[in-house]
């Protein structure tokens, strides 16, 4: 040993060709460790980052690409359901009346109310309540009678051909006629606005919007 460790302090750095087997084998050894480490740090290190972003971006394209075939698989479907969605739409929209039309609706209301055996004390139309495509009508109705000509007056206005919807029902006992109930609610139908109305009501909605950011 102590032969070895001389040869090692006698070595000439000029003269690696006369060095000892021992010394040329450490000396390479360490140059292989130092050219490894090195290319490691500079090269493999990125591309092994490179790599496993490659592997992250490849699960993200098989999730998209696993997405969309189910959604390619499902087109029929979504466009069969697309297509009953709009004729849904058109069906109430149909049953929404136009400006014209809401006079014979006010009409066809009081008319069902007369027929199940009530007397109006008041029915009165308010403004309309313009939305996206359509106006909100209300309309304040007080109707006395017997209670089971409430409960057909109900099932009649539900069963008109134009949607009518009745809010904040109350009955109670009638003051102007003895014995009989006063039925009182908010009566709302709906119209659909022309392409005119749906302009201004959108203006205003735009006006309302750009009032409340300031």
């Amino acid at each position: 040993m102590a032969l070895e460790l001389s040869q090692f302090r006698n070595l000439d750095p000029n003269n690696i060709g006369g060095w000892p087997p021992l010394a040329k084998g450490g000396v390479i050894a360490i140059v292989c460790v130092v050219v490894l480490g090195l290319g490691y740090w500079f090269d493999t290190q990125e591309q092994l980052a490179v790599l496993e972003r490659a592997g992250q971006k490849e699960q993200q394209l098989k999730g998209d690409f696993e997405t969309k075939q189910a959604k390619a698989a499902n087109l029929d479907a979504y466009r069969q359901q697309m297509t009953e969605m709009e004729e849904s739409f058109g069906t109430m929209l149909r049953q929404l009346p136009s400006k014209t039309e809401v006079a014979d609706l006010l009409v066809d209301i009081t008319q069902t109310g007369l027929a199940s055996g009530l007397e109006f004390e008041l029915f009165k139309p308010g403004n309309d309540v313009p939305k996206e495509f359509y106006a909100e009508l209300p309309i304040e109705v007080q109707v006395v009678g017997a209670y089971h000509s409430f409960g057909q007056f109900v099932s009649g206005v539900a069963a008109l051909p134009r949607i009518v919807t009745l809010h904040n029902i109350s009955i109670g006992q009638a003051t102007k006629t003895p014995g009989a109930l006063i039925m009182q609610a908010n009566a709302k139908t709906y119209r659909y606005l022309d392409e005119e109305e749906i302009a201004v009501a959108r203006k205003a909605q735009d006006a309302a919007r750009k009032k409340d950011r300031r």
